[in-house]
């Protein structure tokens, strides 16, 4: 499946502790490149963050910001008797050594209450911080393939035209290649005429025929774009393929890499048969399909630079 570098997806996970929001916002880009903004108390969820969207995306510049509420908690403001029992004997104990240590105010002691029980939520805060990132990035990736399932779409109706060039071309050769006998034949009896008036009363027909079959054989060495437009609609095969929604189960074992980096190595090849068709190019109609070629191939690379 096709699936965009640019898209966004943002979710929401709660539980008895509080609220979990995150936001994904990706742009293309060469290789993954993330950036978490993330509150320190949500800081023990970074690498499992990271593992998931290295899982999910290979490339793109993905920005993730990640924020927290604590829901408001009756035992927020009131105080265990068993820590306050704790307390008052650690107090006691040091106090056997430390005689004359004071003892902690009332704000003191509900700080360190709820520092402890902080400690004892980060495990919670981690739960529900997961459950807000995997439901984002499902709608993160929602939207990544819907948007390169339009990509796909634009991308092979440009193959579609690049195809119908190369049959054209392909059919207009046989017809350039006769043409060309044709005013070579011409050149050769205007020569003789133009060196030996009545020269052709001293050459038999065979030996013109030769010469001008032997010329005809080296222009259509020169000129033949058979195997550059054979090796075109190759490339259009594969294009087609990794186009394709079932090109990714059926991507052969072993093959690494990127469809859009596969994509972009494809237009370098395309480029290169059309560059080769401009310059073996004996008429004005290969001049024309050379120049519409490149045209539509940089179209198509231009739509590959958003696809991962």
């Amino acid at each position: 499946m096709i699936c965009s570098m640019t898209a966004f997806g943002a979710a929401r996970a709660s539980a008895e502790i509080g609220l979990v929001s995150v936001e994904l916002r990706s742009v293309n880009n060469r290789y993954l490149d993330v950036s978490l903004r993330l509150p320190e108390e949500l800081r023990q969820a970074e690498g499992p963050l990271r593992e998931r969207l290295a899982k999910a995306v290979k490339r793109g510049k993905v920005e993730v910001r990640v924020s927290y509420q604590r829901a408001v908690q009756a035992s927020s403001s009131t105080l265990n008797a068993v820590y306050l029992q704790t307390l008052a004997e650690q107090l006691e104990t040091a106090r056997q050594v430390l005689p004359d240590l004071r003892a902690p105010t009332l704000l003191e002691v509900m700080r360190a209450s709820d520092n402890n029980a902080s400690e004892d939520d980060s495990a919670a805060w981690q739960t529900v911080c997961l459950q807000a990132i995997d439901a984002a990035l499902e709608d993160f990736q929602t939207q990544r393939m819907r948007e390169g399932e339009q990509l796909a779409q634009a991308m092979l109706g440009y193959t579609r035209d690049i195809l119908a060039i190369v049959e054209q071309t392909e059919t207009a050769l046989p017809q350039i290649q006769a043409a060309y006998r044709e005013r070579l034949a011409n050149k050769l009896r205007d020569a003789l005429e133009a060196v030996s008036p009545g020269g052709f009363d001293q050459i038999s027909g065979a030996e013109l025929s030769a010469r001008i079959s032997q010329e005809s054989m080296l222009f259509s060495l020169r000129v033949d774009v058979a195997e550059e437009l054979t090796r075109l609609r190759a490339h259009l095969s594969e294009l087609q393929r990794l186009l394709s929604p079932q090109a990714a189960s059926d991507k052969p074992s072993g093959k690494v890499g990127s469809t859009g980096k596969r994509l972009d190595f494809l237009f370098q090849e395309m480029n290169r048969e059309a560059n080769t068709l401009g310059s073996k190019a004996a008429s004005i109609e290969f001049t024309n399909a050379a120049i519409d070629l490149k045209l539509l191939i940089e179209q198509l690379r231009e739509q590959a630079q958003n696809i991962e």
